[in-house]
């Protein structure tokens, strides 16, 4: 089977950070929506336990549009190594994932 859509995670320290990333995500068609939400994350970074306020962002994309989206996080984003991870979606409304193609540049052919 195909896949052709995902969803990224990633995190930022506060509601600017994630706002101004996910503007420029919108503003080069690297997605069609994201998602935020407050939350409080406890991790272990360099030996130590974290616990911080953050805000996870859920980007909804194509796998077409997946590198440059990473590469964008990469360059644009607060922390050294910010966490991206990708969930493949295999399924789903097919007047959303035609959404998803249009919105990103990837119209398939016989989409509207």
């Amino acid at each position: 089977m195909k896949i052709d859509y995902c969803m990224v995670i990633t995190t930022t320290p506060d509601r600017e950070e994630a706002e101004h990333l996910a503007e420029g995500i919108l503003e080069n068609r690297l997605a069609a929506c994201i998602q935020m939400a407050d939350i409080r994350s406890f991790f272990l970074w360099e030996g130590a336990m974290q616990k911080e306020d953050e805000v996870v962002l859920s980007i909804k994309t194509t796998e077409a549009r997946y590198s440059e989206l990473e590469a964008y996080i990469l360059e644009f984003h607060p922390y050294d190594v910010p966490e991206i991870i990708k969930l493949q979606v295999t399924g789903g409304l097919p007047g959303y994932l035609n959404w998803l193609d249009s919105t990103t540049g990837n119209e398939k052919q016989g989409s509207e």
